[in-house]
Formats: C-alpha cells, sequence, structure tokens
C-alpha cells in the first residue's frame, strides 16, 4: 500500500464466528456479492475490540477523538470478478465523528453506542446503541495461550485473513483496502455471550457455540477506495 489514507491500531480483539445457511447471508447482500462459503457453509461474524491511535498520514493522533470501541458484524464475500473481502453488517463505535464521518464519506453502517472495553485476565465488551430500536452485547472471554501455526486450519485463515472491505458509493461497489500483519491468534474460553446485534442485521437467531479466538492485536493501514470493476 504505496498510500495510505489513515492508521490505527486494532487491540483486544475477539472473533466470534457462527455458520449459517448461504442462503439466509445472501438474501442481505448485494446484487454485486456472493457469499463466500466455506466447505458449502456461509459464517457471520461478531468481532468486538479497542481501536486506538487513529491518526491522518503525517499527523498525531488526537487526544479524546483517536481511541474507542468498536465492534463488526460481518461475513465474507466475492465480488463478480472473484475478489474476496468483507461485508459489514453493522460496525458499532462509541465516537461519533468516527460514525459520521464513515457513514457520510464511505457510506458503511455504523451506529453510534454508548461502548466499554475492559481488560485484565477477563476482556469484557459492553455496547449498546444509543437509540431505538436498541441492539448491543455484553460479552466477557478469557484470553488462553497463543496458538502455533500447525494449531490452525485452513478455516482459521479464512475467517480471519481479510485484507479489503466492500461498500457502496453512490450506487457503485468500492473495495477499501487494508493492509496489517497476519493475526495472531490465541485460544479463548468465553464466559459470558448475551447479544442481539445478528438479529438486529436481519440475521436468524445463531445456533449453538461460536467459533471462537482472541488477538492482543495489529498495526493497520487503510487505503483509499477503488472502484471495483
Amino acid at each position: 500500500m504505496h498510500w495510505p489514507v489513515a492508521h490505527q491500531r486494532w487491540r483486544k480483539l475477539t472473533f466470534l464466528h457462527w455458520p449459517y445457511d448461504p442462503a439466509q447471508v445472501q438474501r442481505l447482500l448485494p446484487a454485486e456479492l456472493e457469499v463466500h462459503t466455506h466447505d458449502g457453509i456461509a459464517w457471520v461474524g461478531l468481532t468486538p475490540f479497542l481501536l486506538s491511535d487513529f491518526r491522518l498520514p503525517g499527523l498525531p493522533a488526537v487526544p479524546g477523538l483517536s481511541t474507542f470501541p468498536e465492534t463488526n458484524v460481518r461475513t465474507y464475500v466475492l465480488d463478480r470478478n472473484g475478489l474476496d473481502g468483507l461485508w459489514f453488517f453493522s460496525l458499532d463505535a462509541d465516537e461519533l465523528a468516527t460514525v459520521l464521518a464513515a457513514r457520510a464519506v464511505l457510506r458503511v453502517p455504523y451506529q453510534w453506542a454508548a461502548m466499554r472495553v475492559e481488560a485484565g485476565s477477563t476482556v469484557t465488551y459492553r455496547s449498546r446503541r444509543r437509540y431505538s430500536p436498541a441492539a448491543g452485547h455484553h460479552i466477557a472471554v478469557a484470553p488462553g495461550a497463543p496458538l502455533a501455526a500447525e494449531q490452525l486450519a485452513e478455516r482459521d485463515h479464512f475467517l480471519t485473513g481479510r485484507w479489503r472491505a466492500f461498500t457502496k458509493i453512490a450506487g457503485c461497489m468500492v473495495t477499501v483496502p487494508v493492509d496489517h500483519q497476519p493475526w495472531p491468534l490465541w485460544s479463548v474460553r468465553v464466559d459470558r455471550l448475551d447479544q442481539d446485534l445478528l438479529t438486529a442485521a436481519g440475521l436468524p437467531v445463531p445456533q449453538g457455540e461460536p467459533l471462537a479466538h482472541y488477538s492482543p492485536g495489529v498495526d493497520v493501514r487503510l487505503g483509499p477506495p477503488r472502484w471495483s470493476g
């Protein structure tokens, strides 16, 4: 990435993934995108984390505006050229300026929420949207040990190794490139999981326990939007 438009850090992130029938996910996608399955299964992820040190190139982070919690609800897609990436059903953030700017410029479905991330031996994520109908989560996890390469399956990389997101601007599909080192993935125990963000996005209630991973985080560069042919 020669010309990043933003730098940030994603810290204390938990990946929670549930399997879905591809048709249940496809009906929520724009016509230009196809759900990307793994062994015939679609996956939807809920990813709470702490975003920190947000800054523009050549500028310092702004105290009070550059660090805040965020939670994404996402799935995995292919465009008409077979390019893979993320599609966000929602992105909740506790920073109004980011919510307004991202919605206006990138047309992504950011929602303003009251959020907290509390980190110790257990990491707790709390969120509730600031308007009605409210939706949110209360999640507590206990990170374990780093996972060695031989402990990770191809599915683990499928669910975490994505380097672009799709959005629609002025009716046209675009991609936003994302650059960071591969995720350091840890085992994690989920101690509490109350959430209604998936149903708020129009998805059926997820079934069973989620596939869970934890990561201490990565440093990230975001590129400018590119038209997706």
